[in-house]
């Protein structure tokens, strides 16, 4: 979702790209962090972009674009589905985890180019749409266990990826933030979907319609995350659930993770289907233009006399 103003201006969004496995280079930017070390200990091979790394019995798949706070990439969303389609292969792979470096999840894709996409068909929009969309179908039918991994935030495409995830885990200071109605935009990656399923009706609304962050607590409160850890150690809590589903018997929580995928799957692909010509014809509207201007100029979006403008009032004299 949106940046804050100081950082790059992020929105949900991006192609795939190749990547690989192990510890799997799959871009430019290299950071340090607590994966990094994890690799290390692990004896994976450090590496830039994207890493995939192997720990046996689980998968964690690291974003490493910290100085974008982990916006979107092509390199993250390639490095994600090698991952899927090792455990896929691979049944000693009792879960695949989510994580971004530097201490935050992921702040979504970038408005820089959604303005640019502005200018394009709507059929051409509607292709980054449906990479994002294909890739939380990729998450839902992962045959184990997805786990997020939430330090600092997940906004807009990342916020949709987390609750795509079959586990969540969040610091307990990580906002989860849909800001799109801010921008002139509608959610996308089946998040109408998910904070439906996941939350009351009444909040949903606020979370959509107002922009409204929400914090690790209360999702956890409700019922929607599954445990809160301590800033800074959402992996090593994410690890503790990947040890126990380690431990415990991969053809039967294949199978469960089936059912639950078919529980959700309805929803999630009839509001996929009415999200993508949404958002894709939302790039193209006034509203968006000024949305999206407005944040990369740093003022508030008129979006009055926009409306002044569709009922055509006069200006006053």
């Amino acid at each position: 979702m949106l940046e804050s103003r100081a950082r790059a201006a992020t929105w949900p969004g991006a192609p795939p790209c190749g990547g690989g496995a192990d510890a799997v280079k799959c871009g430019p930017g290299a950071q340090g962090g607590t994966a990094a070390r994890d690799a290390n200990r692990e004896g994976a091979r450090m590496t830039a972009g994207c890493e995939i790394i192997d720990k046996g019995d689980r998968l964690v798949v690291v974003n490493r674009n910290a100085a974008r706070r982990n916006a979107m990439s092509p390199e993250w969303t390639a490095g994600m589905r090698r991952a899927f389609a090792q455990a896929a292969a691979e049944p000693r792979i009792a879960a695949v985890i989510l994580v971004g470096e530097g201490g935050f999840f992921c702040a979504g894709g970038d408005l820089n180019k959604l303005m640019k996409a502005a200018g394009l068909s709507e059929d051409r929009r509607r292709e980054g749409i449906d990479n994002l969309a294909n890739l939380i179908r990729d998450i839902m039918r992962c045959p184990c266990p997805v786990i997020a991994a939430v330090d600092g935030g997940a906004a807009g495409a990342g916020f949709s990826i987390a609750f795509a995830c079959d586990l969540i885990v969040a610091a307990r200071d990580a906002k989860f933030t849909a800001a799109y109605v801010n921008a002139g935009l509608v959610p996308d990656g089946g998040l109408s979907a998910s904070v439906s399923a996941a939350l009351p009706p009444a909040l949903a609304a606020e979370l959509l319609l107002l922009g409204q962050p929400i914090g690790a607590e209360r999702l956890h409160h409700l019922g929607a995350i599954n445990a809160l850890a301590e800033p800074g150690q959402a992996l090593a809590a994410a690890d503790v659930l990947a040890d126990r589903l380690a431990a415990g018997p991969g053809g039967g929580q294949q199978a469960i993770k089936s059912l639950l995928t078919s529980a959700r799957e309805q929803l999630m692909e009839r509001q996929l289907a009415a999200e993508t010509p949404l958002m894709a014809r939302a790039i193209g509207s006034p509203e968006a233009r000024e949305g999206m201007a407005a944040f990369l100029g740093k003022r508030p979006p008129d979006y009055a006399a926009l409306r002044a403008g569709a009922r055509g009032d006069a200006a006053p004299e």
